[in-house]
């Protein structure tokens, strides 16, 4: 099907109708919304006139990726690229030229803010699993006086950070909080625990042969994390219970005679009473 013509007067006859108009140059009327974080990746709607066939849009002079323009030219959606805090101009350009400048302003990400910190003390070995409630707290590590804690996690909402205490001496000792837009002090710190000492209250049987391999029991407290030396030699297949008030293991060969009998936990020794007799 043929061009409708039309006479148009001053213009030679046949002239096709409608005939091309040059294309205007493009108009920004607002940005929605006119601001954003710095990390960009969101989405910004420029609204205005003769925006059809824009072939950049820029923020601060780096280029938008372009996801939607309609035909008609009144409206572009664009996701704005990241850039530093500040306000920056925004154009769009296409054939008919650049826009004036829309002013589009990027805001700084805020802080880290520490809430809460459970439990606030635990025994200097580590090992001590935490957790700090707050705010802004994606991206963050912790730190314990200076040492880092392992296992951090971050839930998806940036609220919750959870870890495992590293060893420290015993103290109170600070705790800071460090995202890529600045660290939080945790109010009152954390305070390490020395270990109590073991107490070493009974050894059953107090007798056994000088070859060894006699099972045993070892009664007293603040046991956990014990090993046990008959006259300097470990004893084999030690075990505490979750109490620590109990070990049990295997006694070492030695000779015959009395033998000292030492219980050895992070917080310190202790000697049982009367020792141990090879036979």
């Amino acid at each position: 099907m043929s061009t409708p013509v039309v006479q148009i007067p001053g213009l030679p006859a046949g002239f096709p109708f409608p005939f091309p108009f040059p294309p205007s140059t493009p108009t920004i009327g607002a940005l929605v919304p006119s601001f954003g974080p710095a990390s960009g990746g969101n989405l910004v709607l420029i609204v205005g006139s003769g925006l059809a066939n824009a072939s950049s849009v820029t923020f601060g002079g780096t280029p938008a990726s372009i996801l939607f323009q309609d035909p008609i030219g009144l409206l572009i959606i664009a996701t704005a690229p990241a850039h530093a805090a500040g306000t920056v101009p925004v154009v769009v350009t296409n054939a008919g030229g650049t826009s004036a400048p829309a002013m589009y302003t990027y805001l700084a990400p805020a802080g880290p803010v520490v809430l809460s910190l459970i439990p606030t003390s635990g025994p200097t070995t580590g090992g001590t699993p935490f957790t700090i409630v707050g705010a802004n707290l994606t991206g963050a590590s912790v730190t314990f006086n200076g040492v880092a804690a392992t296992g951090v996690v971050v839930d998806p909402t940036g609220t919750v950070v959870t870890g495992v205490t590293p060893a420290g001496t015993a103290g109170n000792v600070p705790v800071v909080v460090t995202t890529p837009s600045g660290s939080a002090t945790v109010a009152g710190g954390y305070t390490y625990v020395a270990p109590a000492p073991p107490v070493a209250l009974s050894l059953v049987p107090a007798t056994g042969p000088a070859a060894g391999g006699t099972p045993f029991v070892l009664v007293g407290s603040n046991l956990t994390g014990a090993s046990v030396t008959f006259n300097g030699v470990a004893a084999t297949g030690v075990v505490v219970d979750p109490t620590g008030t109990i070990v049990t293991g295997v006694t070492p060969a030695g000779t015959a005679g009395n033998a000292p009998v030492v219980v050895t936990t992070p917080g310190g020794t202790a000697t049982v009473a009367g020792g141990y007799t090879y036979v």
